[in-house]
């Protein structure tokens, strides 16, 4: 994470020092560095361009659910980034964020009607169909409004991502996507609806992946579809080959976004040369951890050390509330000292304040730290805040983007009435 490093003893966001950023807006608060976000979308971008001199045949759809503030939403549409939505709230999000409905793909396994009415209203770009049921559904919802709905089939593989079982979509028990040995007979039944426009095919196999040769795999038997598809004459515009590429928590060691790509669009010139006989396909992705995901953390102070004869721990304002994964995947985040002090280390477990033995955010750290101190929970900025709840009636952290020395606060901290505005008394 270079635009987080320390200076002067003290760790900064780009040249803001986080003791700053918690003086101003105090703490749990989620951090996030524009610079970054710039950088890892460029290199999607930068690859795309590199090896596809045509723009038009590539689209990065950043996935919305990594994290989806406006203003993150809205450095990315300038960026030139599409959107890939899980519900009918996150593409409000990006219409708000002034980003372009034409270029949002909607996924998910369970898309309302009112959703489809929703996006079929902003003539999105495509529908990423999940189940025979959800065509049909969706060919009746068109029909009402007088409309054809572009689709994709989401076509599970059966490909293992090596990754966490939790995040793993892309084998047969898992509840997305439409299975490999049906996808044919499906694409025949949405060819013949009539409020239904096929128009590509899409697979995401699952997230975190360090290894790209999952996701080449998961491609191969993507071409070999589509050639069987053409033979019976349903031609396709593009293919979606999901997101998934992860990133460095600890000593992990991501396959290089340009070397992935680099491989993915070789692989997809020599097929679109010798079997799809040279027909321009367009390529899209669904990138969400490894824009965002290094690109923002969470601050959080110690409340207090409790010292015990087996195990010490440091009880911080942060909790499960704020940062989910650890008490749902068991995920590591580095933990850095704001101010790094000269002293003896200890053995940490850095747990919050919420009433749940699984309320931890690190385990067995070792740092030299006092009531009072500022802790980072470095690489927070997926799956962080869109995951947070409310739960003990806490407030969500607030969140601040830093553009060089200027820090821009972007979702205020909420307060206790606002959990329970909604609420009313029984008469």
């Amino acid at each position: 994470m270079s635009h987080f490093s320390y200076k002067n003893g003290a760790l900064c966001a780009e040249n803001v020092p986080l003791t700053e950023i918690a003086r101003q807006f105090g703490s749990p608060t989620y951090v996030y560095s524009k610079a970054a976000l710039v950088e890892n979308f460029s290199a999607y971008a930068n690859a795309c361009r590199e090896n596809q001199r045509d723009a038009s045949t590539a689209l990065v759809c950043y996935s919305v659910k990594s994290n989806s503030n406006i203003a993150v939403l809205d450095l990315l549409s300038k960026l030139g980034s599409g959107f890939d939505i899980v519900s009918g709230g996150e593409l409000l999000r990006v219409i708000a964020a002034g980003g372009d409905p034409s270029k949002v793909i909607f996924s998910g396994v369970g898309k309302t009607h009112e959703e489809m009415k929703l996006a079929l209203s902003h003539d999105i770009l495509c529908f990423n169909v999940e189940s025979t049921a959800e065509l049909h559904r969706l060919n009746e919802v068109a029909g009402e409004m007088g409309k054809q709905a572009p689709v994709s089939l989401r076509v599970n593989p059966n490909v293992d991502a090596k990754t966490h079982p939790y995040i793993s979509t892309g084998l047969k028990e898992n509840k997305f996507g439409i299975a490999y040995d049906e996808a044919l007979t499906a694409y025949r039944t949405a060819a013949t609806l009539p409020h239904i426009r096929v128009a590509g095919i899409d697979c995401h196999i699952g997230s975190q992946l360090l290894d790209d040769a999952p996701l080449l795999e998961a491609l191969d038997r993507l071409i070999e579809l589509v050639d069987r598809l053409t033979q019976e004459g349903i031609v396709l515009h593009h293919i979606d080959i999901g997101g998934g590429i992860g990133i460095t928590y600890d000593k992990d060691k991501p396959v290089a976004i340009g070397d992935y790509l680099g491989r993915l669009f070789a692989k997809i010139d020599k097929w679109r040369l010798h079997q799809y006989k040279g027909k321009p396909i367009q390529v899209m992705f669904e990138p969400g951890r490894s824009i965002v995901g290094n690109a923002g953390l969470l601050l959080t102070e110690v409340e207090y050390l409790k010292h015990g004869a087996a195990k010490n721990f440091a009880i911080v304002n942060a909790a499960m509330n704020d940062l989910m994964r650890p008490a749902m995947y068991e995920a590591w985040h580095g933990v850095q000292p704001v101010v790094q002090r000269v002293g003896e280390q200890k053995t940490y477990d850095i747990v919050g304040p919420v009433c749940e033995s699984g309320d931890w955010l690190a385990r067995e750290r070792s740092l030299a730290i006092e009531q009072g101190d500022l802790l980072a929970i470095m690489s927070a900025g997926a799956y962080g805040m869109t995951m947070s709840s409310n739960y003990n009636t806490r407030g969500r952290a607030a969140e601040v983007m830093v553009d060089g020395d200027q820090v821009h606060l972007i979702r205020r901290r909420e307060t206790p009435g606002e959990l329970f505005a909604l609420e009313t008394l029984l008469p």
